[in-house]
């Protein structure tokens, strides 16, 4: 098995074009990203991607953006969903990252809305991996496990961060919950959460290494799962990001860290990790 790491587009300042030429020189396999509405900013993209002979994971927000538009039907997600789909796969994405649903919903309107997200995917022929996330419907531990439950062909995307935020704690008080989720996980965020906070001011940080540690207890727990389910590739996200997680000084506004510097620092600290961890598992089954 070895670890893609794909840079993200979220809190990127300059071009698509330097995005590509940062990840190619930090050895990432691609970009994810939303497809772009404008055709010719699709064109241009694409043109990028198979210039520097990226991936591509298509993000995807149903109805609203990040946090849902709160009186949006499911059947206004479903819609949203499969037009934007639609619109990604002219891009040939490897597979779609959706932060779909709705937190307020009841589990059974959950596990119908889920039910019928997995079946547009599998019309479209495309893999959809649906994001634990803030204001979406997998936004706690417990209702992710209850839906994954009555639906075991779906896929997820783990981003624990937003777990500790909510839950206010790490995740190790949970880990037999995230034991059991992990099963269904396709695709990583790295970002690190802290029971304050979504994202730590920096990861290197040593008042924050037990976060870090929390938080990388809890991807090895993945990659151990897709390991004995036999995927051949895994796929990983750093995605420390704008918009209010990025701390910044007070009056000044000016941010304290470098967010590119500490995705591409995480990325590499996992893969450096995957490496020393599978070969650790290779060992014991006697692989060499």
């Amino acid at each position: 098995m070895q670890l893609d790491l794909f840079k993200t587009l979220w809190g990127h300042e300059g071009t698509v074009e330097e995005a590509a030429l940062l990840a190619v020189d930090a050895g990432f396999a691609g970009i994810e990203a939303p497809a772009p509405q404008d055709d010719a900013e699709l064109d241009a993209f694409a043109s990028v991607l198979t210039a520097h002979k990226l991936d591509y994971v298509a993000e995807i927000c149903t109805t609203g953006s990040y946090v849902p538009d709160r009186n949006a039907t499911p059947d206004e997600h479903l819609i949203s969903l499969e037009s934007k789909i639609e619109r990604s796969l002219l891009l040939k994405p490897r597979f779609c990252n959706v932060m779909g649903g709705c937190d307020a919903w009841p589990l059974d309107v959950q596990i119908d809305f889920f039910r019928r997200a997995h079946a547009l995917a599998e019309k479209h022929g495309v893999l959809c991996s649906f994001e634990t996330h803030r204001g979406r419907s997998f936004f706690n531990p417990w209702v992710t496990r209850d839906v994954l439950r009555a639906l075991p062909q779906l896929r997820i995307t783990c981003d624990f961060s937003h777990w500790v935020v909510v839950c206010e704690r790490l995740m190790d008080s949970e880990m037999d919950t995230i034991i059991e989720v992990v099963e269904q996980a396709h695709h990583i965020h790295s970002r690190v959460g802290y029971d304050q906070g979504p994202q730590v001011p920096h990861p290197r940080a040593p008042e924050y290494a037990e976060a870090l540690a929390s938080h990388e207890r809890c991807w090895d727990a993945i990659w151990n799962a897709q390991a004995r389910q036999g995927y051949q590739t895994t796929t990983m996200t750093p995605e420390f990001g704008p918009d209010g997680y990025l701390h910044k000084l007070p009056f000044t506004g000016m941010p304290i860290a470098d967010l590119w510097e500490m995705n591409r620092w995480v990325g590499l600290r996992q893969r450096d990790r995957f490496l020393d961890s599978h070969a650790v598992i290779l060992a014991k089954a006697g692989i060499h």
